[in-house]
This record gives structure tokens, C-alpha cells and sequence, in this order.
């Protein structure tokens, strides 16, 4: 069956149309899944054209990016601002004034392992108001201020025991009992405490819900948004504002001992994937940054016609982007950053892009093509860089200061995951000055 959207032909094949309509339905969005099935969406590589890469060591004037020095000055800042006028908006600023508070802790968790502390902050800028609340868990074994992963809702903390959060149940899975999701939580986090790190988990209802009616909310409205509606033109959108977060968590990271705030990697599954690059492109307090199925907006090239496109998120959910990057939805040719470059933005610092076989919908090749087109800028920094040309088969990682790995499964953060990216910190941040 052959369709249009936005005059791209797309090719859909039955088996992943109907992996598709499964991992949409859950959405639970008005009207979405019609318009999206009558869009259809590309599952053959065959078919994905060859639209060329800008080359993110060449200035917007033909320039060459021959050395660190005109990386750092010229075209880095370049790149940035092409992401923040075209696809994400720009950043809200810090706050003038913000205070945290602690709100809660239990020193009991995991049988009196761990300490849970619930932390708040408040800002005054436009208004005055809560900004942000997360969970901070650390191991009650530390001696001193301990590495830390944090991400927006990697936990669902709203538990009296952290659950694994889930993007959404697929249609036909086992359902998952509240049991079994305190089981699998105790388990993750007995996996990355044992290690010896930290994890944090942001809320999100505080810093914007996501929603397309409500987003503004939150941290918005505190900044002077007064009304819904899509984002501006230029105007940063949810994914912005949950990177944003991200930032006010490793202020708090700077104000506590229990945390080494120069080991903070910024973590984040699916969509938080997204936030995760774009928070760490943006905030060089991060010294690594890892995305886990995080697609189209986040890994994966916007300019190729396979899954999940830049005119499907952008009708689907205008209100996580700037108002400026739906016009390149079908357009893609005319779009002048790719995906490679926000994850150029990060280097020298180390990164992490994970695949999965069963989710097409988030190009895992796109995602491996974005980690491969960003190594000139690590090897122009000397820092190596993924160091293969070809996708690996699954269950096989690969890399250095990047690195990938394509696993069997769906659309998830799993035990496998957590064990590549706990392997990947011992590894990047093993370099990196201890201590406060």
C-alpha cells in the first residue's frame, strides 16, 4: 500500500503496521492514530532516499572546520543556534533566585541500602512558584559524594517504592502488576546502587505536563506564558523546558556533598532521550550523556524517511519542539541541522546511543548514522569516537567516547540497557577529577 504526506511517498508493510498501530494506540490521543495511519510510515530501507548530511565541519559559509579552536568559537555556537531557532527553541535562563528544599528522606530503602530524598525547588522570575520536584537515590554505603544518572521520569517516584517508568504497554504484553513493577524497580535500582552510583529521577508535571493544552503550565506560565497554544516560532518547546530541569537538578547536584556533580551523566528513554542530548548539548556540566530510543528529535537523522518522521512529531506533538521545525515536516531537504550535529554538540564529553530490532519506529539505523556522522568532531578533538563503520548485530556493543549498541527487544529501558550504560560510566567517567 502506497500513501502521502506532505508529497513523500511511504511504504507501509503489515507486520510493522501493525507495530505501529499498537505502540500508538496506547497514546490514549484524540484522532491521532487515524491521521497517523492514513499518513503511513516507511519501513523499508529500500526506500528511504539519500538526502546528503550537512557536514558539521563546514561553517555556514563554506568555511572548513580545520581545528579545536574554530570548533569551539565559530561553528559549535553555529550548530547551537540552528538547533534553537529550528528545532528545540531556546533555553528559559536560569533563574535568579532559587532555593531547594528538602521535602522528604528515607534513610530505609532496599532493606536500609539506600537513602530516598525527595527535593523540591522554587524560583522567582516572572512569578514566583515551584519549578521543579525530583527523587534523589543514593547508596547508604558512600564515603564520599558519589556519581549520579539523572533523567526525567527514569523512575516513577510517585510510588512509595521508585517503578521503573514505562513510555507506554504495548497492546498484548504480560500486564504488569504493581508488584512486579516494585519487583523490577528494586531490581534496577539494587543494580545501579550496588555499583556505586546515584540515580535521579525529575517530575514532570512540575516542569511542563505533556501535554499539548497544559504544557505551558508549569514552568512556562512562571516565565510569563499566560495562555495555550503551540510554542513560537522560536520559543522553546517541553523538551526544552525538561532540559531545562535537567539543569536546575545539577545546580542542586553543585549544593550537595552526597553527590560528585563532576560525574553526572544525563540518562533518558524514548522522548527524555531526546531531552537528555539536547540538555547535555546545551549544559557542559554533564560529563556524559546517554539516549536510550529516543528517535526522531532525538538520535536519529531527521533526513531519512524510515519510522518516525519530522512530519509525524511534529502534528503528533508540536508542543515538545520550537513552532519553527514543523515547516521542514516533508521538507526535510530544507532543514539545516541533523541530528549527527546535536550529537557533535556534546564532545569531547562521551556518549552513549542505544537501538532496539523490534522498534522501526525509532530508525534504529538512523539513531547508529547519527553516532557514526558526529566521530569527526571527537576525532577533531582527539578523543576518538565510535571506531566502526557498520551497524553491529544486536546484542553487541560497540565504541569508545561514543558508543552504541543495538539490542533484541521493543521500545524499552531494560536490564540489558542498565548494564551497558553502568559499564560505560565505570569507563568515561574513570578520568574525570573526583570530589568537590
Amino acid at each position: 500500500m502506497i500513501f502521502k504526506l506532505a508529497g513523500i511517498k511511504r511504504v507501509m508493510k503489515r507486520p510493522q503496521q501493525r507495530r505501529t498501530l499498537a505502540l500508538l494506540g496506547a497514546l490514549t490521543i484524540a484522532g491521532l492514530l487515524n491521521d497517523l495511519f492514513a499518513a503511513a510510515v516507511n519501513y523499508d530501507e529500500a526506500k528511504v532516499g539519500a538526502l546528503p548530511l550537512p557536514n558539521v565541519l563546514r561553517m555556514e559559509d563554506g568555511q572548513s572546520v580545520t581545528n579545536a579552536a574554530i570548533w569551539r568559537s565559530l561553528r559549535r555556537p553555529e550548530i547551537l543556534r540552528l538547533f534553537e531557532t529550528q528545532v528545540y527553541g531556546k533555553l528559559l535562563p536560569r533563574p535568579a533566585t532559587q532555593s531547594f528544599r528538602v521535602v522528604a528522606e528515607d534513610r530505609t530503602l532496599l532493606d536500609g541500602r539506600a537513602t530516598r530524598r525527595d527535593v523540591e525547588m522554587d524560583i522567582t522570575v516572572a512569578t514566583n512558584g515551584t519549578a521543579l520536584k525530583f527523587t534523589l537515590i543514593l547508596p547508604n554505603h558512600r564515603t564520599g559524594p558519589v556519581p549520579v544518572f539523572v533523567g526525567i521520569h527514569v523512575f516513577d517516584t510517585s510510588h512509595s517504592y521508585p517503578q521503573p517508568a514505562r513510555a507506554r504497554q504495548l497492546p498484548g504484553a504480560p500486564k504488569q502488576t504493581d508488584e512486579d513493577n516494585a519487583r523490577a524497580g528494586r531490581a534496577a535500582l539494587d543494580r545501579i546502587l550496588s555499583r556505586g552510583y546515584g540515580v535521579a529521577s525529575l517530575n514532570v508535571e512540575s516542569l511542563a505536563p505533556d501535554s499539548g493544552t497544559n504544557y505551558w503550565r508549569g514552568v512556562a506560565r512562571l516565565y510569563g506564558r499566560t495562555q495555550p497554544g503551540s510554542p513560537g516560532a522560536e520559543e522553546t518547546g517541553v523538551i526544552g523546558i525538561w532540559a531545562w530541569g535537567l539543569s536546575r537538578a545539577m545546580d542542586y547536584f553543585e549544593t550537595t556533598t552526597d553527590v560528585d556533580a563532576r560525574r553526572v551523566i544525563a540518562i533518558g528513554h524514548s522522548r527524555m532521550g531526546k531531552t537528555a542530548l539536547w540538555a547535555a548539548a546545551n549544559d557542559e556540566r554533564f560529563a556524559a550523556v546517554v539516549s536510550n530510543n529516543s528517535g526522531c528529535g532525538g538520535a536519529a537523522l531527521s533526513k531519512r524517511d524510515f519510522g518516525e518522521t519530522v512530519a509525524i512529531i511534529t502534528r503528533a506533538f508540536p508542543h515538545w519542539f520550537c513552532g519553527n521545525f514543523s515547516k521542514y515536516g516533508g521538507h526535510e531537504e530544507l532543514l539545516p541541522v541533523d541530528q549527527h550535529e546535536l550529537i557533535s554538540l556534546i564532545a569531547p564529553r562521551p556518549v552513549y546511543v542505544a537501538s532496539a530490532v523490534d522498534d522501526g519506529w525509532a530508525d534504529p539505523r538512523g539513531e547508529f548514522l547519527a553516532a557514526l556522522n558526529a566521530e569527526p568532531v571527537y576525532r577533531l578533538l582527539n578523543v576518538g569516537g565510535l571506531g566502526v563503520n557498520t551497524m553491529p548485530a544486536p546484542d553487541q556493543p560497540v565504541g569508545g567516547t561514543i558508543s552504541y549498541h543495538y539490542r533484541q527487544g521493543q521500545h524499552a529501558l531494560t536490564d540489558y540497557d542498565w548494564e551497558q550504560y553502568l559499564a560505560f560510566a565505570d569507563r568515561c567517567l574513570s578520568n574525570v577529577k573526583t570530589g568537590k
